[in-house]
């Protein structure tokens, strides 16, 4: 239950938020205590998704002290302070806003016993508090062909942590795809098994083949069944292949609801051949979902298939006997 109601009125006028009033004044808490930028650094490297709070400002008497941090985790956990209290409690309830839409945030709280009656905050200061996300997104490739190949490297370059996956060793050596941070050679249900789910995953099938590419899904529609769901599921591929593998995995026990979070065909249409053209198509789609929280679909509405030109038949002189 709210613990007291803002003077909005005072706070709009000054430009400032009251702390508290929304929530108990106490955020989960860590098991253990461990060093914060240690902590980021495994975060981020392991792609596991958190944003930071930090005291860019102080006026007067605070509870708090400039560059004091507060990491919140996907899962609810915490490290470190901004001093605690209610103030703490509103900025934690920020900091999972910030891990959902990935936008910073800037708050300004003035702790006065006449903007917060109920917060129990008298410091008579004012603090701002800047939220932000460290989350590094994670994209698992299943499919070690040309396309994927091109595709980690302009993923990478947008900011996506690459985990390179195909059943084959050759096709998913680092030399082959230097860019990537890790990789599996697994048969693709068991690969598929082992991904972790988090707001901030991404997954793409561009495979050697038909039956490849419809074993991820597959596998993934299981596992979005038991409540996993993906920021972003892709696979290359025509209406026609699509329509040939829908009918096999709802054959497969796989649902519609599952089926129609499935972006195929993948990427924003702008009218590429190559495979580079492709990736960075599909690589755009990525950026536009995790930005802006929706998918490119629309831009494959109207869109016109262009034949190739025949030149006619051309006949070739004869051999010289």
């Amino acid at each position: 239950m709210p613990l007291g109601r803002r003077r909005a009125a005072a706070a709009a006028a000054a430009g400032f938020r009251a702390a508290g009033a929304r929530r108990l004044c106490a955020p989960p808490t860590v098991a253990k205590s461990r060093d914060l930028f240690e902590e980021i650094v495994r975060l981020r490297a392991e792609s596991i998704p958190a944003a930071m709070a930090t005291i860019v400002g102080t006026r007067g008497s605070t509870p708090g002290r400039t560059s004091l941090r507060l990491l919140v985790l996907g899962d609810g956990t915490f490290l470190g302070t901004v001093g605690g209290g209610c103030l703490e409690a509103e900025v934690y309830d920020t900091a999972l806003q910030v891990l959902a839409d990935e936008q910073p945030r800037s708050l300004q709280f003035r702790l006065t016993e006449q903007d917060s009656p109920d917060s129990g905050l008298m410091c008579g200061g004012e603090v701002t508090i800047f939220v932000e996300p460290i989350t590094t997104p994670s994209l698992w490739i299943f499919g070690g062909g040309h396309v994927s190949k091109v595709l980690c490297q302009v993923a990478a370059l947008a900011g996506f942590r690459v985990t390179r996956v195909d059943d084959r060793a050759a096709y998913a050596s680092a030399a082959r795809f230097p860019e990537a941070h890790d990789a599996l050679v697994l048969e693709y249900p068991e690969a598929v098994a082992k991904m972790p789910i988090r707001q901030n995953s991404y997954a793409i099938a561009v495979t050697r083949g038909h039956k490849e590419d419809g074993l991820v899904p597959e596998c993934r529609g299981r596992r979005f069944a038991a409540g996993e769901s993906l920021r972003f599921l892709g696979m290359i591929g025509s209406t026609t292949k699509q329509a040939l593998l829908w009918k096999h995995l709802r054959k497969a026990g796989i649902g519609q609801d599952f089926l129609q979070t499935v972006r195929t065909p993948m990427g924003a249409y702008l009218g590429g051949k190559t495979h580079e053209e492709i990736a960075v198509s599909v690589v755009t789609e990525l950026i536009h979902a995790r930005r802006l929280g929706s998918d490119l679909a629309a831009s494959w509405q109207g869109r016109t298939k262009q034949k190739g030109r025949i030149e006619g038949v051309r006949e070739l002189p004869a051999k010289d006997a």
